[in-house]
């Protein structure tokens, strides 16, 4: 019996009898972080870091939540489990499960590069590693993230000197927050979408640093937003909210749109090529300093990645979940 196992509730730990990041209601949960294909409601118990835990109770609700500091281990029916940074968001982890002197570890999300807002991502020694590869292909090579933000910031100051509103997209949990770091705040003012500024709310509460922003109302008017950068979420661009400060230009961050296909599908007049997921160095480099032996590869390129694995000599396979990774 395999300490972790794919069930159709989710990544399953038979001894202990909990669940990581099940996308159906279970008796216990433990959550890697707060993106809603990762933090389902319906569970009886909850289990996170303590930096995931304000965001995932504002996103679920009432629920009964615990947390834990990273590194803090915690006992359950006999096994062992801790949470490490994960890098992907504020919050977010790879849980480390051992039971009998066997070590798996389940990354949730990550990335390697540390983008000053997340808890830096931390190599885990394993036996078994079960690893997203959202961006499984060699094709993925991230630019620094320095580079992203000055051609975003150059791109605004031109805006703004044309007249125009900047409208750039970014899920509100992570990536905004993440967009809103990289800016430089004085080629004008940042307005942001309702959803995005409940999550700045909260992040701010937890002492998180992030430039003033101003949330985007009803009644804001398009003269309020001459020269400014609005940030939205991806789903809110065709929205009536966003449509009256039309004409703008539009930008998306995303790892997809290292696709210039990509951006004209998506009708945006920049891409720019900024994800919260490791590329294909940092996947490969992430599982080399596992130590592991067997790599589980999940939501991505998983037939692909794995199958690179194996000609690299690791014992690799894919499997099968409810993940997205990012859309």
């Amino acid at each position: 019996m395999a300490l972790l196992e794919f069930t159709d509730r989710g990544i399953y730990c038979p001894p202990a009898e909990i669940y990581i990041d099940p996308w159906k209601p279970v008796k216990r949960a433990l959550i890697t972080h707060g993106h809603a294909d990762h933090a389902r409601w319906g569970s009886d118990y909850y289990l996170c870091t303590r930096s995931a835990k304000p965001v995932i109770r504002n996103r679920l609700g009432p629920i009964n939540i615990e947390t834990v500091d990273y590194g803090e281990s915690r006992l359950i029916n006999g096994v062992r489990f801790s949470f490490h940074p994960a890098g992907h968001i504020v919050g977010s982890a790879q849980i480390r499960v051992e039971h009998q002197g066997e070590v798996w570890v389940a990354s949730g999300d990550y990335k390697l590069e540390n983008d000053g807002l997340s808890e830096a991502f931390e190599p885990i020694r394993c036996h078994t590693f079960i690893t997203e590869c959202t961006f499984g292909l060699p094709i993925y090579q991230w630019p620094t993230q320095e580079a992203v933000f000055a051609d975003i910031n150059t791109w605004w100051a031109q805006n703004r000197a044309e007249g125009k509103v900047t409208v750039l997209t970014g899920y509100a949990l992570g990536k905004a927050q993440r967009l809103m770091h990289g800016l430089d705040p004085t080629i004008g003012p940042i307005f942001t979408h309702g959803s995005v500024e409940n999550v700045n709310e909260i992040l701010r509460a937890q002492g998180i640093s992030l430039p003033h922003s101003t949330r985007l109302a009803q009644g804001t008017k398009k003269g309020q937003v001459e020269g400014s950068i609005i940030i939205v979420p991806p789903y809110a661009l065709n929205s009536p909210l966003v449509r009256r400060f039309l004409p703008a230009s539009v930008g998306m961050a995303s790892g997809w749109m290292l696709l210039p296909e990509a951006i004209h599908k998506r009708n945006a007049d920049r891409g720019f090529i900024l994800s919260d997921h490791a590329d294909w160095d940092e996947l490969n480099r992430a599982v080399a300093a596992t130590g592991a032996e067997r790599i589980v590869a999940t939501h991505g390129y998983t037939e692909q990645f794995s199958q690179w694995l194996r000609e690299q000599g690791y014992d690799a396979n894919a499997q099968h979940t409810e993940f997205e990774g990012e859309i």
